[in-house]
């Protein structure tokens, strides 16, 4: 008969104790972000539209109500981010070192930062060469006009895929320094990551030759960004590793 060893029990229901409390704080976080966003969701509509001049059709009541609740959605995610990355970071920091822990620290606000980043150049890739290529598709044979629910249906497809890709190098350090990920796997499949990559920018673009190719370019260089700081953790991995084997 196996015996159960009763303090093994307790500390793992104290960690998924701790971990609850802490998704917790995460989730009271997002509330008030996507409160505090719902609020203000004119401004950052107004933000938004801004960058055109003709105006969104409504064609139901419904449709501001779902544009409202998403646009606050998002900006809670993006404020949120932080905050769970730093409670997760304070659930793991006591198995790591001193070094661990101040390395993996700075990866807190560079998942904030390329998060960010990510939105900015999706939304500028659709306003400065998605939107303009549909719209030079006209050639004034018909009378323009645009739902807000479509509109902005579209803008979240193309511009949140270049915020989650955008978050690769970070990833890949991140399980680099596991040990999970190196940068020769990297490497050995980057085929079939452009492969993939070329799927994504396919299906955040309109049905035409030209800009996909255009949008996976930065998906390219974002992997080949990931590469090689997969590269530069992966050595000084090996180097400490070597370190404790000579010691």
């Amino acid at each position: 008969m196996v015996r159960k060893n009763p303090e093994k029990e307790m500390n793992f229901t104290a960690h998924l104790s701790e971990l609850r409390n802490r998704l917790v704080i995460s989730a009271v976080f997002f509330v008030a972000f996507f409160i505090i966003s719902f609020i203000y969701v004119d401004d950052i509509l107004n933000f938004f539209l801004n960058d055109f001049d003709f105006k969104l059709t409504l064609i139901g009541v419904g449709e501001i109500v779902w544009i409202s609740i998403t646009v606050a959605g998002i900006v809670a995610i993006a404020g949120t981010i932080p905050i769970l990355a730093f409670q997760l970071w304070m659930f793991i920091k006591p198995g790591l070192t001193p070094k661990e822990r101040r390395a993996s620290l700075a990866f807190i606000p560079a998942i904030f930062l390329l998060f960010l980043g990510g939105l900015v150049v999706g939304y500028f890739m659709f306003i400065k060469l998605i939107l303009p290529f549909l719209l030079s598709l006209n050639n004034g044979m018909f009378n323009e006009m645009f739902t807000a629910e479509k509109y902005f249906k579209f803008l979240f497809r193309v511009t949140l895929p270049f915020a989650i890709i955008f978050e690769i190098p970070i990833i890949a350090m991140f399980l680099t320094s596991l040990g999970i990920l190196t940068p020769r796997f990297m490497r050995k499949t980057r085929k079939y990551a452009y492969f993939v990559l070329v799927i994504i920018s396919t299906m955040v673009t309109p049905p035409d030759f030209f800009l996909p190719i255009v949008v996976s370019i930065p998906f390219f260089l974002l992997y080949e960004i990931s590469i090689l700081l997969s590269s530069s953790v992966y050595r000084k991995r090996e180097e400490k590793h070597q370190e404790f084997m000579e010691a």
